[in-house]
């Protein structure tokens, strides 16, 4: 284990503490204590430092690859000090339960703020007690692939037979013509084989889902920032913002593509931290950094594993494998570089001919890790299409193609799978029907355009209305504040990423590109903002990056610690306070009138 560096802009490759007290190791041998502050080199720098000035630190190489986590076991020392806020406030916890809570606060802290999500996400879950937006078609193919294994065409009264006060299901096995591959109504069935076909049951999944990435989030934060405090941050904002909130409240398909994404990045960021402490292993052993001897690495496979899940929900997963890609192969290039280049057995130079073709190794294991693990998983998620028959309605739609068109390279399941993909390629780079709810990528980030899932104008008496005209909706937007902020935060990780070199920032920029930038060639395409949602977690994580530069370095002086803390604290409890405002709007209340149009700031929110 290696000692923390408070330093914020130390320019070197690990994070800042974002201003976090964390609690070292009780063994002196394991982390060394803090190291002093360097003395100014030069008359120049010496008369800086009075006004605040601080040389850069010189960070070892070990603690350079893998920064030291918060807190946790072999960590945090087995017996902590009583906190000396607590005592201030008069709250003395036995000594037992204190060190037991320091030694586990980064399980505790987003575990909270998970469970907090939960119950947002899971209140009155089946209201509206409809079919709204395109749960119209999600919610209908989910059930039909748990029965027969592909989409299937309903009767045109099913929505009403299927909420009416007494229900049925009108299922018919004859196959529809779908433009989405199956995962993620996969997932949205498995609810309504738990609950039934209502809303609750295939809105159920959709909650999990939203529940457990804000668990996911913090803890991504916490190991990318090393901060447990700023991981709970990165999860309690994402748990108030709405869009993700009103997704994990619906069953249509972007929430399912942003949590494969958002497990794939974690799972990479352990896979990077896992890889560079078995090369900083071999380094203290003397031994070389060949790419192969670096072991097993099942997180990158996981990775794929997610990235291939993701893009057999949507077809907007593919640029993120693209990008992941890349990133991973320059992560482990960087790592190399960092150590000195890449050498053999004992530590000896590679000649340049042999370097360069170790680093395209690299980028060849990179993507088949990731792009040919993800194919294989999208091919396996059509199982039950081309488990199905060839008999001519009787199978998945275009089941039967091959059969009717015989000829052709490979078997026939094949053949057919190909011809479908190629009729939705074709209808999703025409789709240019208008739409009322459509928008512009360029507009997302400042909510330029949201979508309306539900909306009702019940008199006085109907629905809760106590006055002559109400409102009652659920928009699918983001919480404001939010991603206002956010466009800053993003401002801030390009100058991060520029003009410092911090991985994480290009790491975040990445992730978003991944997820935002794709949409501007279909800019005449019929899209709409919900469709940002999967990059939402690293939009909110760009605005954690930027809490922790106002909070300040460890090391800053007192006035800068508060100011920089009521500044961040400020912007929470301002972003908390966005999410209950327009939290009627969330979740289809019934309000009057006035205070529906109090909350559309802007005329194309309407």
């Amino acid at each position: 284990m290696w000692p923390v560096s408070g330093d914020m802009d130390s320019g070197v490759d690990h994070p800042e503490r974002g201003g976090v007290t964390v609690l070292e190791s009780a063994d002196p041998a394991a982390v060394p204590g803090p190291r002093a502050e360097p003395e100014p080199a030069s008359r120049w720098a010496r008369a800086l430092s009075g006004a605040g000035y601080r040389a850069l630190r010189r960070t070892p190489l070990d603690e350079q690859l893998v920064p030291p986590m918060p807190d946790g076991p072999g960590v945090t020392p087995d017996v902590v000090p009583p906190s000396p806020l607590l005592a201030r406030l008069g709250i003395r916890l036995p000594d037992a339960l204190w060190s037991w809570l320091c030694r586990w606060s980064g399980w505790l802290g987003p575990i909270a703020v998970a469970a907090f999500a939960g119950v947002l996400r899971f209140v009155n879950l089946g209201g509206p007690h409809a079919l709204i937006f395109d749960e119209t078609y999600y919610a209908k193919d989910a059930y039909a692939l748990w029965q027969v294994g592909y989409e299937t065409n309903w009767a045109d009264d099913a929505n009403g037979l299927i909420t009416a006060p007494n229900p049925t299901v009108p299922f018919r096995t004859d196959p529809a013509y779908i433009v989405h591959p199956p995962v993620g109504k996969w997932i949205i069935g498995l609810g309504e084989q738990i609950y039934g076909m209502n809303p609750f049951g295939w809105r159920f999944m959709m909650a999990v889902l939203g529940t457990l990435s804000v668990l996911m989030l913090a803890r991504i934060g916490r190991r990318l920032f090393r901060s447990t405090l700023l991981g709970c941050v990165a999860g309690l904002l994402m748990s108030v913002d709405g869009l993700h909130f009103v997704l994990s409240r619906t069953a249509i398909l972007d929430l399912v593509v942003m949590f494969w994404f958002l497990a794939a990045f974690g799972l990479l960021l352990i896979d990077r931290d896992r890889t560079r402490a078995l090369i900083a292993k071999r380094l203290d052993a003397g031994l070389g950094t060949d790419w192969w001897q670096l072991g097993w690495r099942p997180y990158r496979l996981a990775a794929g594993v997610s990235l291939g899940l993701m893009t057999a929900t949507k077809w907007s997963g593919g640029p993120a494998i693209a990008v992941f890609i890349l990133l991973v192969a320059l992560w482990d290039t960087s790592a190399r570089r960092m150590v000195g280049g890449i050498r053999g057995p004992g530590g000896q130079p590679i000649v340049e001919g042999r370097r360069v073709l170790r680093h395209c190794v690299d980028w060849v294991c990179s993507a088949a890790s990731l792009g040919l693990t993800a194919a294989v998983t999208y091919l396996v998620s059509w199982t039950g299409w081309i488990m199905s028959s060839t008999e001519p309605g009787k199978g998945g739609y275009f089941r039967d193609w091959a059969v009717q068109h015989p000829g052709g390279f490979g078997p026939d399941w094949w053949r057919s799978l190909w011809h479908y993909h190629s009729t939705m390629l074709d209808f999703h780079t025409n789709l240019h029907s208008p739409h009322t709810y459509q928008s512009n990528p360029w507009s997302w980030l400042f909510l330029g355009r949201p979508v309306s899932f539900f909306y009702e104008s019940p008199k006085n008496g109907q629905a809760g209305c106590t006055t002559s005209d109400c409102a009652r909706e659920v928009l699918a937007i983001g919480t404001p504040l939010l991603w206002w902020a956010g466009i800053a935060a993003l401002l801030y990780c390009l100058y991060r990423w520029l003009m410092r070199r911090d991985w994480r920032a290009g790491a975040l920029l990445a992730a978003v590109a991944a997820g935002y930038l794709p949409w501007f060639q279909y800019q005449e395409r019929t899209i709409f903002l919900f469709y940002a949602v999967c990059f939402v977690p690293f939009l909110v994580l760009a605005v954690t990056m930027m809490i922790g530069a106002m909070l300040g370095p460890a090391h800053a002086s007192p006035d800068r610690r508060l100011a920089g803390a009521t500044g961040a604290g400020l912007l929470v409890v301002g972003i908390m306070w966005n999410f209950l405002y327009f939290y009627p709007i969330f979740t289809g209340q019934t309000i009057p009138m006035p205070d529906w149009n109090g909350r559309m700031w802007l005329s194309t929110w309407i």
